[in-house]
């Protein structure tokens, strides 16, 4: 016993901080990154974290204020007053529910599209080698790295030829045949996944009896969920966020008559819907039209980006460990 409490009270008597040992505190050893390198990184990430997050941060605190509160240069981040009927105005003159509705249905559609499409192709070139196997990727990065706005005047014409402008088809059928909107990432992206599954399940899949596509729909896509939805999130966000080639082959020619009306090109003609609904809102309450101001305007661009923002954080777990995948092998 004496002896057990001897060695207690060695063992408890703290050792001298020598040189190495501080020299491996500050910079850290093969196991542990060391003082100085975690310090880096939080700084890093910190300053990282603060140019993307500012923006967001300010544009809230910017859509509550008063006219009042914009005027006055000692206030910059809190505002005097919550002022919720800066989206009021907004909601109002965007006519937020249908956009709503239209923009989940532009970017929607399109959207399952291609990643069906993505996952077929994807599958293909990841299980199956072929003549033209290497000139088809050639060609797929090809068409990546082209400059779109090459493309748009021609693609313009074919679609006004085929009668597509002015309807969601010009958005669904090149989704179909593979050419939606960045689709070539996509495969390349399905095709990483889809080359990270065990062949082994595969061939163990074909003894058991199951054909082609028995094996694609048991065996590689719940494997490669992961990947599936990084393709759902980023072509549904691509697509939510395009204004330009929305305007130009679903709005055409004459856009008050467009079927669809969505969040972002309400956004960039919000002036003048908001002109409109505050001439009809001063006009019917007798009383002076309200005025815009850059309150309303970042209320407009907070409703604009808050859709994505919460899916976002429903699949944000899911997004992230589908991200980590991608660096692992399948075997």
């Amino acid at each position: 016993m004496a002896e057990k409490a001897i060695k207690v009270k060695q063992k408890k008597q703290k050792t001298p901080f020598t040189i190495g040992k501080l020299r491996k505190f500050m910079l850290g050893t093969k196991d542990d990154m060391g003082f100085l390198k975690k310090l880096f990184t939080y700084i890093i990430l910190v300053c990282v974290g603060f140019i993307f997050l500012y923006p967001i941060f300010r544009m809230i605190s910017t859509s509550f204020m008063d006219l009042s509160d914009l005027l006055d240069s000692s206030i910059q981040w809190l505002p005097t007053k919550m002022r919720w009927s800066n989206y009021k105005s907004a909601i109002s003159a965007m006519n937020y529910k249908k956009s709503l509705i239209d923009s989940i249905i532009v970017a929607g559609i399109p959207t399952v599209c291609q990643v069906v499409v993505s996952a077929l192709v994807g599958y293909g070139l990841a299980r199956f080698d072929f003549f033209g196997k290497k000139a088809v990727f050639g060609l797929i990065i090809f068409s990546f790295v082209l400059p779109p706005q090459i493309l748009v005047m021609p693609t313009y014409v074919m679609y006004m030829d085929l009668g597509w402008i002015g309807t969601l088809t010009s958005y669904i059928i090149p989704s179909i045949l593979g050419q939606g909107l960045k689709s070539q990432i996509f495969i390349l992206i399905c095709w990483s996944f889809f080359k990270q599954v065990p062949q082994s399940l595969i061939e163990a899949a074909s003894i058991d009896g199951a054909g082609y596509m028995k094996s694609f729909f048991k065996v590689a896509l719940p494997s490669a969920a992961g990947g599936l939805l990084v393709v759902f999130l980023f072509s549904f966000v691509w697509y939510w966020n395009e204004s330009y080639l929305t305007q130009l082959y679903i709005y055409g020619s004459n856009a008050a008559q467009s079927t669809f009306n969505t969040i972002v090109c309400n956004l960039d003609k919000f002036e003048n819907s908001y002109a409109s609904y505050a001439a009809t809102s001063g006009a019917s309450g007798g009383t002076a039209a309200p005025s815009i101001n850059d309150s309303i305007r970042m209320a407009a661009t907070m409703l604009s980006i808050l859709p994505l923002l919460l899916m976002y954080f429903v699949l944000q777990r899911q997004f992230v460990e589908s991200i980590d995948r991608t660096g692992i092998t399948g075997e």
